[in-house]
């Protein structure tokens, strides 16, 4: 993901504001566990402003609301039900919206949720397939944005050149039910999406820009060369539906959700997308996941780890599904691999294959516990290490075109193919580091702060992430 400059003083000056209003009251410095808490009844509510900067999309403004339901007091820390509610615009017209609820017995023994999404993005970063196979001009993307005069300097230079314009709505209900043995469920989930993929508008993102920044209308991007490449095959480059039942076990043995301090999170769970119920191009996927909370010696200090495999059944997956992690549960479809909910401070869709792994490792301390205007919170402090990889390829071969060039065409085709694809070269770990913030409120409200810098510089030049909730 392209670095985006994110207003911390206004998320900063939030946090001051309800200080500066609010009676605190200590009840230690020490830290506390989670039973020696007070417990919290009925509803509470968190609210975070989304104020964000993208030269290609423009100023990103907007929020998101988080609304638990803790019922009697019975549940807590965990909510009965839950609602979460996002909702941004960038000035140049990309948007994204997303609604989930969650609740433990509306049906016996059985949790519901449900999620709905749109994400209109007419500036998505792509970067190609495989890892290091593709060839990310990271020195010359950063000598074009650091430069007063781009006249005359090549347009594969601009940060639009690694751009297209993807629309995705996605429908989701996910529902997790108890297995007659301690902190086993099954899991069942039906999956709707549609996704639409097409070239950058250039008049969108040339808007507001000066005449010398500006991408060249007649210019390729990198997605129109993987098209015409033939990477890209002819019947999806314009995207599809996907309509897809899926399954899986799950072992849970957290002491409770939003930050756990001790217990096992693993998950194994298949998704099937058969034509016959509409999915335009059919294929199978499974997932693997892996989470694991350790407390040092005790709560106040926890090392958390996740592996996460992605890996698709047979050899074929339409292009337009790579970049997207599938989960069952409270959470979203999401992009990677790359990005806050995958791999911090590397490029979002760095990385799309077949196959694909990727890891977190993070310290978490609490480092005060205190009550204020009766709300439960705890400040914390993690350092973190992140890393993913592809380990089964997607074909990037040169293909023969589909129409009939010139020779010129022709050699400008294979000159810029092997420009930006070394499809011999074998994809390596993409790592990053970084540390982070939290302010949790009523051990379910998270506010937090994340900065990252990959150790490659074709991965990026890191990212500060501002959202709720732990990684994991």
């Amino acid at each position: 993901m392209k670095f985006k400059q994110q207003f911390l003083f206004i998320y900063l000056a939030i946090f001051l504001v309800f200080s500066a209003q609010t009676q605190i009251a200590y009840d230690t410095i020490s830290f506390e566990t989670s039973e020696q808490s007070s417990g919290k009844k009925g509803l509470s509510l968190g609210f975070l402003p989304i104020i964000a900067f993208d030269a290609d999309k423009g100023l990103q403004y907007g929020g998101l609301v988080q609304l638990f339901d803790m019922g009697d007091g019975s549940y807590y820390p965990n909510p009965r039900q839950q609602w979460y509610i996002e909702y941004s615009r960038f000035t140049k017209g990309s948007q994204q919206f997303f609604l989930t609820y969650d609740i433990r017995n509306l049906i016996p023994n059985v949790r519901m949720s449900l999620a709905a999404t749109l994400m209109t993005d007419q500036a998505m970063t792509f970067f190609g397939y495989n890892g290091y196979q593709a060839i990310y001009q990271a020195d010359s993307v950063n000598y074009w944005q650091n430069r007063n005069n781009k006249d005359g300097m090549p347009y594969e230079y601009m940060t639009a050149f690694y751009r297209l314009d993807r629309q995705a709505i996605n429908l989701k209900a996910d529902f997790v039910g108890k297995l007659p043995w301690k902190n086993w469920f099954w899991q069942g989930s039906y999956l709707f999406s549609n996704y639409r993929y097409r070239p950058i508008d250039r008049a969108i993102i040339n808007k507001g820009k000066p005449e010398n920044e500006q991408f060249p209308v007649n210019a390729k991007t990198l997605y129109e060369y993987y098209m015409d490449w033939g990477i890209i095959l002819q019947n999806e480059k314009g995207g599809g539906f996907v309509s897809a039942p899926r399954m899986g076990l799950m072992y849970d043995s957290r002491d409770f959700e939003a930050a756990p301090s001790r217990g096992i999170w693993a998950e194994a769970n298949l998704t099937m997308a058969p034509k016959f119920l509409g999915t335009t191009h059919a294929f199978n996927r499974y997932m693997l996941i892996w989470r694991h909370y350790i407390p040092i010696p005790n709560e106040r200090l926890v090392f958390a780890y996740r592996l996460n495999y992605q890996g698709t059944i047979g050899d074929y997956l339409p292009y337009y599904m790579m970049p997207v992690f599938s989960t069952i549960g409270r959470e979203w479809e999401r992009d990677g691999l790359g990005g806050y909910r995958t791999v911090r401070g590397i490029m979002r869709g760095r990385v799309q294959a077949l196959d694909m792994t990727f890891f977190n490792a993070e310290l978490r301390w609490r480092f005060v516990h205190f009550q204020a205007a009766r709300q439960n919170v705890y400040l914390a402090l993690n350092a973190f290490l992140d890393g993913g990889m592809a380990t089964r390829y997607y074909d990037n071969s040169l293909r023969p075109p589909s129409y009939t060039p010139t020779p010129e065409n022709m050699l400008e085709r294979e000159r810029m193919y092997n420009k930006y694809v070394n499809p011999n070269r074998s994809d390596a770990m993409h790592m990053a580091a970084g540390g982070g913030f939290r302010v949790v409120i009523n051990q379910n409200f998270i506010i937090a702060v994340d900065y990252a810098r990959p150790f490659n510089k074709q991965d990026g030049n890191g990212g500060l992430y501002v959202n709720t909730g732990y990684l994991f």
